[in-house]
């Protein structure tokens, strides 16, 4: 079977609703349907919306007396996950086309009634451009990943696939913008090549080379022989495909030409922008040469645009920022109101003689009238009235010919004045939301500053997903020092707030790594726990994204078992009427019968009266000398899984320092007690990941009372939840067989092979369930679904809101293969079980995170100026290995153990060690509750081993040398720490 993609889960927060639509971040796709009035939006947000601009798009002219309405919002979907880069109206314009970075092409069809974009097609990078011709069933899209596809509207998928490779480099094989006319497609990029393509073989036409710089924009004609290309080097070329060559080159911009619109068949009339704002139209109809055309300065943006369209009398335009302007129309035609030097030039054309006889008379009615300075040069070569220009070298912004790109031009020796556009506000501005454009994850990595486009500070918690505070208008670097706290947590998640939401990433590799102590909760209700028990970020998070998903897969599980029981049932009852069998069998029929008919078809950590949350009582799948361990040592695997709560002045903590996954949590026991051995058999089940790393280092220390009890340690964990403690009974064999029993289980799981996938998981629990009828076929199979407990993973109710998105790493990023919410995962059942990840499966239904080696820190202790006496071991090494996430009341603990003599008797009123002794760190008093990692990176701040110093407070008298009575213990424990310290180390 072929290894599948990785796979990571994200969710993303929500954010405030200030208005009922419109986009949080900047603009990149603009398109018009003409017939309803509507105009559509594609965002970096990843939305698309539709907007009901209430006006007559079918006249050309402006109305002066009568008002213009408001537009206002129509509908919006959350087509994307990451930018939309350019929109498209396919389908006489029932339908709208939508490209994007998260490399899918979508199709959405608002007119039906439909919510939601469905995909068409994915490309292997970013999405860039679209093309749509008119008459035909399919859509182009180019991308990053150098190919253009043709897909069909129907859903038929991929039509055409064009590979286009640079000629010099490969990757400037990228595809920028895209044009289409009857017969051809027209591709460019950052090869500054201008390719042409049939669109019914993918063949390539020709290509056009002149550009000198990355091609931004392409349109082509109706007729598809006039191509027109925009690019990076300021200039707008038009191309004769007959002719194979470049026509003319527009040189009004003075910037990055950004974008191309027309609407004429014969690209007479078109509108440009440029990375500094500025919308220019150029008309050139009527004309013998394209040098006696006209060029208008309509408007100045204060950003670069990114996209016009026109339609009627008005222009819309939109910008990185998130709203959307709308221009009024210039006339430019045969009636445009024209300064007389202008207008005498061009009269002086025979071809523009007819069309100038009307302008002195409609230019009495014509309201908007073009000055002098919003008209453009066009070319280098375009001639241009001597009244217009006149030499002013200390304008900074005036055009000047001497300096033009265009050197072996022969150019006319003036200076144009500086260029005022016509319109300095326009018309209307549709009004967009704010969107997040920054973020900053303070260091406990549950909680994130983030700044919106409105410059409001707000502070997100990650785990129940929502606002927690709110700190107006402020810079987030005043902000992140009064909320954040000195703590080190290892990473388990990034952010990203590209499409100007909170989005939250969970990889597999990294997202279980992270843990807090659940002391450190505010809990609304009250959850008992283990001292010093520890929550792991991600599994708790994700309980509660898929906790519908969860109670789902509960209920089909219970389906399914019920037809093995039922099957169970049938047997056992066949006997019962049989007249040949003995009085004894209907007893035996009937506890059979109650058997079956009993709760265990339903799981107890999922009951009826807590429908998201497992409830007290998974134990069922455990052998009943479990049970009394429970209510002690339910928790999360990876942290101090199975610790009574018994204290006592002298507590054991060898284990702290081992090289488990468990290692800050081990048991407490009194020092010269034997007797541990035995509770460990009732201990509840834990990973694989911490079974694996105790049994790893089980067998170091054989000898020594201190290794005994850290060889205990590692025998917590076991693969099966229902595991019997029997097998527990026996130090040796617990440590040496369990991996083989492992690996009998892993090639047991393997006879029959499962998919690779959520579905994956459950087929392995399916198959546990046969394995338990030929076992036991006279048993009614229990459940094996055991999802994780409230005291693992609190209670989160999260907003409905929130969505919840699975995504496949692929070679140009990452594709989305599921979208919903934390409402939605239940009935997407079949679909998550399909597209999920495995590890996923196994998290959710049975509570196993992947295996991992814990990060551990190195250590030295020392008595403070010889006050105390010192631990050092026979061969004079006291170096420790423990837990990053060990604290200092731990460590004191373990120092305890080693400087005093072990009482007979434990007293319950006895000091605690963190009450009577002190650890320092740099001269630095060390708070208890402060873990290894946060004292490494804060305090100790180095990258060798933390050396630290214990002493007493006076609070409790201890003698400076230990008694002699002492010393033989001393002596045995002090080699197992030297091993320990010299063997973690290395690890």
């Amino acid at each position: 079977m072929a290894k599948k993609a990785r796979q990571r889960i994200s969710y993303v927060l929500e954010l405030d609703h200030s208005s009922s639509g419109g986009h949080r971040l900047g603009v990149n796709g603009l398109a018009v349907d003409q017939d309803n009035a509507i105009l559509y939006s594609g965002g970096r947000d990843g939305v698309v919306c539709a907007w009901n601009l209430g006006l007559d798009l079918t006249s050309r002219s402006a109305s002066a007396t009568k008002p213009n309405p408001t537009t206002t919002f129509r509908a919006s979907t959350q087509a994307h996950t990451h930018w939309i880069n350019d929109i498209a109206l396919v389908s006489h314009n029932t339908a709208l086309v939508s490209a994007s970075s998260d490399l899918t092409v979508k199709l959405w069809r608002p007119e039906t009634g439909d919510h939601e974009a469905h995909t068409i097609g994915q490309h292997a990078d970013y999405v860039k451009s679209l093309a749509a011709p008119s008459a035909v069933d399919w859509v182009a899209s180019g991308g990053l990943d150098r190919k253009i596809y043709l897909w069909d509207l129907s859903g038929k998928g991929k039509a055409l696939e064009i590979d286009v490779k640079g000629e010099e480099l490969t990757e400037k094989g990228s595809v920028y913008a895209l044009g289409v006319g009857r017969s051809l497609l027209a591709s460019g990029g950052p090869e500054s090549i201008v390719r042409l393509w049939d669109p019914k073989t993918g063949n390539r036409v020709t290509k056009f080379v002149g550009h000198t710089s990355t091609i931004r924009s392409i349109l082509v004609n109706e007729a598809g022989d006039t191509v027109m290309t925009a690019s990076s080097d300021q200039t707008i070329k038009v191309w004769s495909v007959t002719a194979g060559r470049c026509m003319y080159t527009f040189t009004m911009h003075n910037d990055s030409v950004w974008s191309l619109f027309s609407d004429d068949p014969e690209l007479g009339v078109f509108y440009s922008t440029d990375r500094s704002g500025l919308i220019v139209k150029t008309d050139t109809r009527g004309t013998v040469e394209t040098d006696q055309g006209l060029s208008v300065a309509l408007a100045q943006e204060h950003d670069g645009i990114n996209k016009v369209v026109a339609c009627g009398n008005y222009i819309w335009t939109a910008t990185a920022s998130s709203s959307i302007n709308r221009w009024t129309g210039v006339d430019t035609g045969p009636d445009a109101q024209l300064p007389e030097p202008f207008r005498r030039m061009r009269s002086g054309s025979t071809a523009s003689r007819p069309r100038q006889a009307s302008v002195t008379a409609a230019g009495e009615t014509n309201k908007i009238g073009i000055p002098a300075h919003s008209i453009l040069k066009m070319s280098n070569t375009a001639s241009f009235p001597l009244e217009l220009s006149f030499r002013d070298p200390s304008e900074p912004n005036s055009t000047s010919p001497g300096m033009s790109r265009k050197g072996s031009e022969i150019l006319p020796d003036t200076v144009l004045s500086t260029i005022e556009p016509i319109h300095h506000l326009p018309e209307e501005t549709i009004e967009g939301q704010n969107g997040l454009v920054k973020h900053k994850l303070l260091n406990d990595r549950r909680r994130v500053l983030t700044l919106d486009t409105a410059g409001d500070v707000l502070l997100w918690d990650l785990i129940r997903c929502e606002v927690i505070q709110r700190f107006g208008k402020r810079h987030l670097e005043d902000v992140e020092p009064e909320v954040n706290t000195r703590e080190a947590v290892a990473p388990w998640c990034s952010i990203d707030t590209s499409s100007g939401n909170l989005t939250v990433v969970l990889e597999p590799f990294n997202c279980f790594d992270a843990e807090m102590y659940a002391d450190e909760l505010k809990l609304e209700e009250p959850v008992d726990f283990r001292e010093d028990q520890r929550i792991n970020l991600g599994r708790w998070i994700l309980r509660y994204l898929f906790a519908r998903l969860i109670d789902e897969e509960i209920k089909r599980d219970e389906a399914h078992r019920r037809k093995l029981n039922e099957g169970i049932e049938k047997r056992l009852a066949a006997p019962r009427i049989d007249p040949s069998m003995s009085l004894p069998m209907p007893a035996i029929n009937s506890q059979s019968w109650s058997a079956a008919e009993s709760p265990v078809t339903t799981p107890k950590a999922n009951g009826s009266s807590l429908l998201p949350t497992p409830g007290l009582g998974i134990g069922i799948a455990t052998p009943a000398v479990h049970l009394p361990g429970v209510p002690e040592n339910e928790g999360t695997p990876p942290s101090s899984v199975g610790k009574p709560s018994l204290q006592t002045s002298r507590q054991s903590g060898e284990d702290y320092f081992s090289s488990g996954i468990s290692s800050a949590d081990a048991p407490y026991k009194v020092a010269t007690t034997p007797a541990p051995v035995e509770p460990q058999a009732t201990e509840v089940p834990k990973s694989p990941a911490e079974t694996k790393d105790k049994e790893k280092d089980g067998p170091k220390s054989p000898s020594t009372p201190f290794g005994k009890k850290f060889r205990m340690g590692m025998s917590f964990g076991s693969k099966k939840t229902g595991r019997s403690a029997s097998s527990n009974t026996e130090k040796p064999v617990v440590v040496e067989e369990k991996p083989e029993e492992n690996k009998s289980e892993s090639s047991s799981s393997h006879e029959k092979e499962v998919d690779d996938n959520f579905h994956g998981a459950i087929q392995k629990i399916h198959n546990d369930y046969e394995r338990q009828l030929l076992e036991n076929p006279d048993h009614s199979v229990e459940t094996k679904i055991t999802p994780s407990l409230p005291n693992e993973t609190p209670v989160l109710k999260l907003p409905s809101g929130t969505k919840v998105i699975i995504q496949e790493e692929t070679s140009g990023g990452s594709a989305d293969v599921y979208r919903g919410t934390v409402m939605t995962v239940g009935v997407d059942a079949d679909v998550i079980e399909e597209k999920a990840p495995m590890w996923l499966g196994e998290v959710l239904l049975t509570n196993t995170i992947p295996p991992k080696d814990p990060v551990k820190v190195s250590f030295i202790l020392h008595p403070w100026q010889d006050s105390l006496p010192g631990i050092t071991a026979a061969d004079g090494n006291n170096r420790l290995n423990a837990n990053r996430m060990l604290r200092v009341k731990k460590i004191l603990s373990y120092v305890a153990e080693r400087i005093e003599t072990p009482p007979a008797e434990p007293d319950p009123n006895a000091l605690k060690p963190e009450e009577y002794l002190e650890l320092y760190c740099n001269d630095r008093l060390l708070p208890n509750t402060m873990s290894l990692a946060t004292l490494r990176a804060h305090i100790w701040k180095g990258g060798n081993d933390v050396v630290l110093y214990y002493k007493a407070n006076g609070r409790k008298e201890i003698p400076k040398v230990l008694p002699k009575a002492e010393a033989p213990l001393e002596a045995e424990v002090a080699p197992a720490s030297t091993q320990l310290a010299t063997t973690g180390a290395a690890t």
